[in-house]
């Protein structure tokens, strides 16, 4: 009978040494893929179980949900990122809020969040959100549209445009998956020579996370393998 973990401590021993284990297979250096732990639907309180095992970064897809553990846990010193969707009248909140934005599309998006960030604290680091394969069920920017926007919001102040998001079709063969997260690293690869100095792929989740590690992920976005099945 195989191993079922069954505890937080269990599942991020696991996923530490997934990542471990794939950084080796994959030539990348060890600890250069960092792990953020997707807490929608979960309580604040497990949360604190993960930060008291060493995990430090958490996404979270809606704000008033991410709101609620932020009040929970302000003892802790967390690093929160906002992996939804953006609405624009939800801006301010964001910009004050979180340290990292992962699902920029739109110019005035980025344009709200630099006027309405905070002057002292660090600025806010942002990714764009890719749609590679232009799926209507979901946001983010075509390839071809990357450079454009990049160079647009690298200008606008208070914001530190660190690299790109994608959430690709779901594929279940280890070299699809792999050719996707690699249209998304020539892309990122192509800005950099623009003046850019980008330095993170947030890309891979629980079904997809080594083959995201083999293209440059350094950012991988962990729910299920972590807390288990969506609570409601």
């Amino acid at each position: 009978m195989s191993y079922k973990p069954t505890s937080l401590a269990d599942r991020l021993s696991i996923l530490n040494q997934r990542i471990h284990d794939a950084e080796q297979r994959f030539g990348r250096v060890t600890g250069s893929v960092r792990l953020l732990a997707v807490g929608k639907t979960r309580e604040a309180a497990d949360l604190r179980v993960l930060a008291s095992l060493g995990q430090k970064a958490f996404g979270e897809n809606y704000l008033q949900e991410a709101r609620f553990k932020m009040a929970a846990l302000e003892d802790l010193s967390l690093c929160w990122h906002y992996i939804g969707r953006i609405q624009s009248n939800k801006t301010a909140q964001l910009a004050a809020q979180f340290d990292w934005i992962h699902s920029i599309d739109r110019l005035e998006i980025a344009q709200r969040l630099s006027e309405q960030r905070p002057h002292d604290v660090e600025p806010l680091n942002l990714c764009l959100q890719v749609n590679l394969d232009n799926e209507t069920s979901k946001g983010g920017i075509p390839l071809p549209q990357v450079p454009q926007l990049a160079m647009e919001i690298a200008e606008l102040p208070r914001l530190r445009l660190r690299g790109l998001m994608s959430v690709p079709r779901p594929e279940t063969e280890f070299d699809a998956q792999r050719q996707q997260f690699t249209r998304l690293r020539h892309s990122l690869e192509d800005l950099n020579p623009l003046g850019l100095h980008l330095d993170t792929l947030s890309m891979g989740m629980s079904h997809d996370m080594e083959a995201a590690i083999a293209e440059g992920a350094t950012i991988i976005r962990i729910g299920t393998a972590l807390f288990g099945p969506r609570q409601r």
